[in-house]
């Protein structure tokens, strides 16, 4: 199994929002891509919470790899203030109670992914200098209320804003940072699996700045 598991959210193959999960994961070197758009699966929660919903054999493989994965980075545009149907979906069929988060007899959720690590690349065409007036509110939902209550410890944000305006070289820079965070992200895995030693050795030795 993977040591990264990559959720590329956006429903066409030939997005940016696709190809950066593509350059994060290669860049990795020990990443799977879970194109959501691939899997066939139901993406609504039909009976909610009340009635639990058999699970299609792709859920119960990418809940697996979700299980099992030290980084999960989540690729996805901003629509309408959210995310694609389809992640939104995959989030709540796959993401259940007692399976992925529980709570406690004093009604605090526990979180119950054991990813030491997670990453989400967030794009939009809304400009930079208009989020103090409309917000990221997928970043908040995706970040902290799906990773972080499933129990991902540390959650880092890249966004990538102006999209629909951005010249050839500014792509070309969102490129060349998944990237370099994908190679990053792959050392730090491999040396996780190493041992506690290699990961001091590597963070010592690494002169790559993770976006907050």
């Amino acid at each position: 199994m993977s040591s990264a598991l990559i959720i590329d959210g956006h429903p066409d193959a030939r997005s940016l929002t696709a190809e950066l999960a593509r350059r994060y994961a290669a860049a990795h070197g020990d990443a799977r891509i879970l194109a959501l758009r691939d899997l066939d699966f139901d993406p609504s929660l039909r009976f909610g919470y009340r009635e639990r919903m058999p699970l299609e054999p792709d859920l119960i493989e990418a809940k697996r790899a979700l299980a099992e994965a030290r980084t999960v980075a989540v690729f996805t545009p901003l629509w309408w203030g959210s995310v694609p149907a389809v992640l939104k979906g995959f989030f709540d069929r796959a993401l259940l109670p007692q399976q992925e988060y529980r709570y406690s007899t004093r009604g605090m959720p526990e979180g119950l992914l054991t990813a030491a690590n997670g990453r989400l690349f967030l794009l939009a065409d809304t400009p930079w200098f208009l989020t103090p007036f409309t917000g990221l509110p997928a970043q908040t939902h995706v970040a902290r209320g799906t990773l972080r209550f499933c129990g991902i410890r540390a959650v880092r944000t890249t966004r990538m804003l102006g999209v629909k305006d951005a010249r050839p070289e500014r792509i070309a820079s969102w490129l060349s940072r998944a990237e370099s965070l994908g190679r990053r992200d792959g050392l730090r895995d491999r040396s996780s699996a190493a041992g506690p030693q290699a990961i001091a050795a590597e963070d010592a030795s690494s002169s790559v700045v993770a976006t907050s």
